[in-house]
């Protein structure tokens, strides 16, 4: 991928984000950290109180379960929420031009259901893998590598 000079490139999962800038050239990127966004999310087990719920099937019928929700992954649902909005403002003061995604796909497909028009003109690329406890220099590397 070839990433343009000033291009934002944003690592993210549903706990951490790191909104980077190219300061290099597409030949030779330089990713310098802007912001880091940091959402803590405990399992589901520490956020849930209650048991599954569970349903009466009718009179002399077993009780159904219900699933239980889910609530880590709703935490980083909102979490890409979260990042959309601040894309949005970024690209609203004109803070970038090009943007590069990179996250796993739920959380790709939550910011893509999510992201406004105005931040979606300016994707170059998305990349669908969970990069954000690699060092900036190996993202670099996997980002542009042939």
């Amino acid at each position: 991928m070839r990433i343009p000079h000033k291009a934002w490139i944003v690592v993210g999962d549903g706990e951490r984000a790191l909104f980077m800038e190219n300061r290099g050239d597409p030949d030779h990127p330089d990713f310098h950290v802007l912001r880091t966004m940091e959402h803590e999310n405990p399992p589901t087990r520490d956020q849930g109180t209650d048991q599954p719920g569970r349903y009466n099937d009718g009179p002399n019928v077993h009780r159904s379960a219900v699933e239980e929700t889910d609530w880590h992954q709703i935490e980083k649902d909102r979490f890409a929420h979260e990042i959309a909005e601040r894309l949005y403002k970024a690209a609203h003061r004109g803070d970038y031009d090009s943007l590069v995604i990179v996250a796993p796909p739920r959380v790709l497909g939550e910011l893509r259901s999510t992201i406004h028009v105005e931040v979606a003109d300016r994707i170059v690329g998305t990349v669908d893998k969970t990069l954000t406890g690699h060092p900036i220099d190996k993202i670099e590397n996997l980002l542009t590598r042939d």
